[in-house]
């Protein structure tokens, strides 16, 4: 996890509050920004001379539930305790006269991190894909076995009736970036499939979920890849462990997937050596022993959230809160998504 590029911030600001905490702010040389990422800011910054992580939302309007800095803090704060890969979040600000929008400032942990479709520094490790598979099951697996109670989280989200929520709040985040008739005729067909199906899904006992399990969310050990961290908690809650592993599976590229999905490039998992999606699932099953009864359901709406993720991207693109060319085709990739959703559906899709 190393940083690039200068971004202009008023540090001097921050500075400023973070002296009145009896925490001094290092400005020589400047803080940096971290690669990756579409949504929250994340630089690397010097506090009382230690590497620390400094985390913000980005600016504009955001959807509904997004980049929840409070949300993170409460679970990072209390979940280092007792879950090794999970970094401590040690000081939220919810004043946004300081910098203009809530922050964290979270624990700095060194390492390798494997972004988009292209394993960088692990090119040519014959060993790397199968390795890279398990840690991604493994991780799932670590997560979802987290006593919520033992860490004080017992009371984190609303766990009852977790999925058929997460149908209603997505159809009407859908609703909201319906910017073409082509993604209102969708939206449509799918918010109706999922109305229909989702409650045929087994209820299971609820566990700690990330929500955005995948590559560039874990922090390596460069000598032995060992996962050294698990980091992005703003989405985290409880719920059914299927949702984590369905979102996982969205991610997850084969190659003779549809065009749309070599070109979302979130992992390497298209290159030979990974894992087919059938096999981490029964992977996780084979581990976990968790029911996985209604997870081509659960599915759907994983991608249905992923397309609706991008299509919110573009909006808030094209209204000028986000910059940056990259942004410029999500409009297309999210309806395409969306075109994988509806096949996935109705099993013209694995």
């Amino acid at each position: 996890m190393t940083p690039d590029t200068n971004t202009e911030m008023d540090w001097a600001a921050l500075s400023e509050y973070l002296g009145l905490q009896g925490l001094e702010l290092r400005l020589d040389p400047l803080p940096k920004r971290f690669k990756g990422g579409l949504a929250n800011l994340n630089y690397l910054i010097h506090v009382n001379g230690i590497p620390t992580v400094f985390r913000r939302p980005p600016d504009g309007d955001l959807p509904p539930g997004a980049h929840d800095m409070a949300r993170e803090h409460k679970i990072l704060s209390r979940l280092s305790n007792g879950f090794e890969l999970a970094p401590n979040s040690k000081l939220f600000c919810e004043d946004v006269s300081i910098i203009g929008v809530p922050f964290q400032l979270i624990e700095f942990r060194e390492g390798l991190i494997v972004r988009g479709n292209r394993l960088g520094e692990l090119e040519g490790d014959k060993n790397a894909a199968q390795r890279l598979s398990e840690i991604l099951v493994e991780t799932l697996a670590r997560v979802h076995t987290v006593s919520m109670d033992s860490i004080g989280l017992g009371d984190l989200g609303r766990p009852e009736g977790f999925l058929e929520r997460g149908v209603a709040g997505w159809s009407k985040r859908a609703r909201l970036v319906e910017s073409t008739d082509q993604v209102r005729l969708l939206n449509s067909e799918i918010i109706t499939w999922l109305a229909q199906h989702i409650k045929k899904v087994p209820q299971r006992p609820a566990t700690l979920l990330h929500c955005d399990i995948k590559l560039d969310n874990i922090i390596l050990d460069k000598d032995n890849l060992s996962p050294k961290a698990l980091i992005d908690w703003d989405m985290g809650t409880r719920g059914d462990p299927l949702f984590d592993l369905a979102t996982t599976l969205s991610y997850w590229t084969e190659p003779g997937d549809p065009e749309c999905m070599h070109r979302l490039g979130q992992m390497p998992t298209a290159q030979a050596g990974f894992m087919t999606r059938e096999r981490v699932a029964q992977r996780y099953g084979e581990i976990t022993g968790i029911n996985l009864s209604g997870l081509s359901v659960v599915r759907v709406l994983a991608l249905f959230k992923l397309s609706v993720v991008f299509l919110q991207l573009h909006q808030r693109w094209r209204d000028g809160a986000l910059k940056g060319d990259e942004y410029a085709g999500f409009q297309t990739l999210g309806t395409e998504l969306l075109l994988l959703s509806r096949d996935v559906a109705t099993d013209r899709q694995f």
